[in-house]
């Protein structure tokens, strides 16, 4: 027989099957806890305005008896490399807040209404509140507002993330 003979894998599935990356991708983002799929996904840091938005969460969740997931995004620095001229590297910088958060929110009486996780990310707050919405299939993302000169510079996280989300983002004063 002229010409090469693909073999089939053991799986049965295509060799070239344009849809086996996103089916794989799939599996991966639903190895999350199946009580919280369809959840609220809220940002929280401890500051003043995460606080209200929790609140806001934890109500919203209650409401449609859902899950609440909690994400605290630890922060990433760049580092500049200083032999030659490479572009900065993003370092992960352990963070221990999210451990001091988890037993802030463990202690807290009004989470005991809602089934809660809290989730730690690293990297672009935007980014990382998103991809955890896509992960668990959010039915929103609550976050509190940016004030302060740092948010009119660079854009708030609340305006960036509603300008990307692929899903109702929540504001909170």
């Amino acid at each position: 027989m002229a010409g090469h003979e693909i073999p089939e894998p053991a799986d049965r599935r295509q060799v070239a099957d344009p849809l086996a990356d996103l089916k794989a991708a799939e599996r991966r983002r639903h190895s999350c806890d199946p009580a919280f799929l369809h959840g609220v996904v809220v940002g929280f840091d401890g500051s003043t305005s995460s606080e209200r938005a929790l609140s806001y969460a934890i109500g919203l969740a209650r409401r449609g008896g859902s899950g609440l997931v909690v994400v605290h995004v630890a922060n990433r620095l760049p580092t500049t490399v200083w032999a030659g001229c490479e572009p900065p590297v993003f370092a992960d910088v352990p963070d221990h807040r999210t451990e001091v958060l988890g037993l802030e929110l463990a202690c807290a009486d009004h989470l005991s209404d809602v089934p809660w996780v809290l989730v730690e990310r690293g990297g672009d707050i935007c980014h990382e509140l998103e991809e955890v919405g896509e992960e668990y299939a959010a039915d929103a993302i609550v976050v509190g507002s940016t004030h302060g000169l740092v948010g009119r510079i660079f854009g708030s996280v609340a305006g960036r993330l509603a300008r990307r989300a692929q899903r109702p983002v929540i504001v909170i004063p």
